[in-house]
């Protein structure tokens, strides 16, 4: 595992991180054992972690074995908590969602993947399964391509360099020289789209939300089953209501900064829908 490095950096607090996400790859009641091979971690260093998390409530063990509380959830919650983009976003990815009777979502970049912050489904047959919180590689997403489109040339260049932490491994694997051009003719048009690029029967097309001084933060895609939705018509049909959306949530998000999310009345919600 990648550490930190400097004076100031918490090895233990590091390692007790390890440990809650270690339970993502491990039974529900996973054994001392379990947990120390999955974090590397020696035996008596992985119990003391255990015994930690379990007087901060986040743990708790039974029969020689441990689970996770619901409390881990608070952990991802504060981020929820603290990010406006999902209050300001959700009604207009419901209208947008009824309009292309298709599942929509925003996410966010971390590193060389993208997580899911925000969600509408609409049921149908999928090959991968997506919630709040789901993790893809973003190249191969529409949502990652125009996010990493959004970066400036270097610092695209380092986030190319690292590697996923998603478990999918995606059906399109370009070498970095291979995604340039990709992704620069995304930031040249201002939207993207994906072909099966991550898995079989998915197709997709996103747009992204800029802050006001145009800086793209985050990206709103629609998603089509590629045995319903062929391409031209992923882009005929969804394109204009997908850009509006997006506009009208980046607007929205600079409102916010200067209006808080309560005093947003419902006419100006209503006002959004496409």
């Amino acid at each position: 595992m990648r550490r930190g490095e400097g004076p100031d950096f918490i090895e233990a607090l590091a390692r007790g991180l390890d440990v809650i996400k270690a339970f993502e790859h491990l039974p529900a009641e996973a054994s001392l054992a379990d947990i120390a091979a999955a974090t590397g971690l020696a035996r008596p260093t992985a119990r003391r972690m255990l015994i930690t998390l379990e007087q901060l409530g986040y743990v708790c063990s039974h029969a020689n074995t441990f689970i996770l509380t619901p409390r881990v959830l608070e952990l991802g919650l504060a981020y929820i908590a603290n990010c406006d983009i999902w209050d300001l976003s959700r009604e207009h990815l419901r209208n947008l969602a009824e309009q292309t009777r298709e599942s929509c979502s925003i996410a966010q970049l971390d590193g060389s993947d993208i997580v899911y912050v925000g969600r509408v489904a609409v049921p149908k047959l999928v090959t991968l399964s997506v919630t709040i919180g789901t993790r893809f590689p973003a190249l191969q997403t529409s949502l990652g391509k125009v996010l990493l489109a959004g970066l400036p040339d270097d610092e695209l260049d380092f986030v190319l360099s690292q590697p996923s932490r998603s478990r999918i491994l995606p059906v399109w694997q370009p070498s970095v020289d291979e995604a340039r051009p990709v992704l620069r003719e995304v930031r040249a048009r201002g939207w993207a789209t994906t072909d099966q690029q991550l898995a079989p029967g998915i197709r997709s097309i996103a747009a992204p939300i800029r802050d006001g001084h145009g800086a793209t933060i985050a990206a709103v895609n629609v998603n089509a089953h590629a045995a319903e939705t062929s391409m031209d018509e992923l882009v005929s049909r969804y394109l204009s209501p997908l850009l509006h959306t997006a506009s009208e949530i980046s607007a929205d998000i600079e409102l916010g900064k200067r209006v808080p999310i309560a005093d947003l009345t419902p006419a100006s919600a209503d006002s959004s829908a496409t």
